[in-house]
């Protein structure tokens, strides 16, 4: 195995009231750390998101209004100490991985704005960071991948040879997150020669690059039912998303 797959690491994903990072709100999250010789550590999260979660994102993830109104935390608490787990991470030297790390980076910023508290960029800067995203990762390594949908958490674990049980958990989806970086570093030996600093700014070029493609794909071969249209936008920062440009297609 490769050098990264020893390596002290942390993982994390959030489970949300929907998919726009502006709006929606964290209902639970989960933070795992892994590797180095040392017991895998795991911190989890539910929250209280204080408005409605709908019913088709309970049908993804499970968690309900009744689940939140009885056992979930006060989200300025919870938030709070996601994100002092993630700062420790970060200031120890960890890679933190996360799938599409540009949605949890974001939807965790606009939550700790929502609710008075210091922004990751804050308390970390704004980079660069030792943040590793397998979902910008494999676009860039392997860009052959062909049909709709391939792209998701599943079937990306699947090509890897990542084999869970309870997606979209939390839990389940930063293991499979953390342990398709792994396997990544293992397929594509040069990704170990990069150092973290390089590494960031890569994948912050590979994410604008990608998304460049999709908006020129939306805007010339895209059909109307597909979401086409010849004045779309899709934003291509990494990892954290501008207010005016959320809840775009990724």
């Amino acid at each position: 195995m490769s050098s990264f797959a020893n390596v002290r690491k942390a993982a994390w994903d959030t489970e949300t009231t929907g998919p726009n990072p502006l709006e929606d709100r964290i209902v639970t999250a989960a933070f795992i750390v892994r590797g180095g010789g040392r017991d895998d550590r795991l911190f989890s999260w539910l929250i209280n998101p204080g408005v409605p979660i709908p019913a088709e994102a309970s049908e993804v993830h499970g968690i309900t209004d009744a689940m939140v109104q009885a056992d979930g935390q006060d989200p300025k608490t919870a938030l709070d100490e996601i994100a002092t787990n993630l700062v420790r991470a970060i200031e120890w030297g960890m890679p933190v991985i996360a799938f599409n790390q540009s949605f949890d980076w974001s939807i965790l910023h606009y939550d700790l704005l929502r609710h008075g508290l210091p922004t990751m960029t804050d308390r970390v800067g704004p980079g660069p960071l030792p943040l590793i995203d397998p979902h910008v990762i494999d676009k860039q390594v392997n860009q052959r991948v062909r049909g709709s949908g391939q792209r998701k958490l599943k079937p990306t674990a699947d090509r890897y040879g990542v084999a869970l049980n309870d997606w979209h958990t939390a839990e389940a989806d930063a293991l499979a997150a953390l342990l398709i970086a792994e396997a990544q570093f293992d397929r594509h030996p040069h990704l170990n020669g990069w150092d973290p600093q390089g590494l960031f700014s890569a994948q912050q070029k590979w994410r604008a690059e990608q998304q460049a493609s999709l908006q020129q794909w939306f805007r010339t071969k895209a059909t109307p039912e597909q979401g086409g249209a010849p004045d779309k936008v899709i934003d291509g920062s990494w990892p954290l998303i501008p207010a005016q440009r959320g809840g775009e297609a990724s």
